[in-house]
């Protein structure tokens, strides 16, 4: 593993001001976020607001050169776990779409993810939604100096499997800052105790992912988007936070 760079008071408060753009663009597409809305109508949204800000969308023209990621935010519907491309695709009652955002301003990257329900949703689906939540803010209250990165994992798997959902294990939160993907990797399952020691200065994602069935995955032939291998519904939720001497700050509020 390469050195974790520990960011310094003036990057994080670039942050949190990046941070403080990718909520504020959740709070615009709130409203838009019902049935018979497109996909491309929300990345539309959200780009317009990202870029009257200052800032430019971080994920479009992000990857390959030969297969960049050609949208604003990833759009992930139901069975698609992540990265999913928006598109004429309308949502219906019922759906649930995993928003996930992220912002270059001022030099520094900003990302989060949240799942919206749309309409009225199954009480099996609402479950997922809910526990998807409920483990990261287990994975964060780890979050603190002394602790490791296998501590969150270990808070997200347990309490995952622990109600019968499947964690996805291929993608995993990253270390961010001048770059949209840094060290460290943070994986959503592994031991107590084990992995990267946290310090103050450290930012990184945390954003599990949680299917409704297994956790494994398929990529489909965009190279992009990625459904649960067994077609059951998926949920996400991420903040970007640092790491501070007495524990943490969410930078992504």
């Amino acid at each position: 593993m390469s050195r974790v760079a520990l960011k310094s008071a003036r990057e994080i408060e670039a942050m949190r001001r990046a941070g403080g753009l990718v909520a504020d663009t959740f709070r615009v597409l709130e409203p838009f976020v019902k049935p018979g809305a497109t996909l491309k109508e929300l990345d539309r949204i959200a780009e317009e607001h990202i870029r009257a800000a200052g800032a430019t969308p971080a994920y479009l023209g992000y990857g390959p050169r030969s297969n960049p990621f050609p949208a604003t935010i990833c759009a992930s519907v139901n069975e698609v776990i992540c990265h999913g491309i928006p598109g004429p695709r309308e949502l219906k009652d019922g759906d649930i779409i995993g928003v996930d955002i992220g912002v270059l301003m001022n030099g520094v990257y900003g990302d989060a993810c949240y799942t919206y329900t749309v309409g009225q949703v199954s009480a099996e689906v609402q479950g997922l939604v809910d526990t998807t939540r409920a483990c990261l803010d287990a994975g964060i209250a780890e979050c603190r100096p002394g602790n490791r990165t296998g501590d969150i994992g270990h808070a997200i798997q347990t309490l995952a499997e622990r109600r019968g959902y499947g964690v996805v294990r291929e993608y995993t939160g990253h270390g961010i800052g001048k770059r949209l993907h840094e060290e460290p990797t943070i994986y959503h399952y592994g031991a107590k105790y084990t992995g990267l020691k946290l310090q103050p200065g450290m930012v990184f994602t945390v954003e599990p992912m949680i299917n409704l069935g297994r956790g494994e995955t398929r990529l489909l032939d965009d190279g992009w988007t990625v459904e649960t291998a067994d077609g059951t519904p998926s949920a996400q939720f991420e903040h970007t936070l640092v790491i501070t001497p007495r524990g943490h700050e969410i930078l992504t509020l």
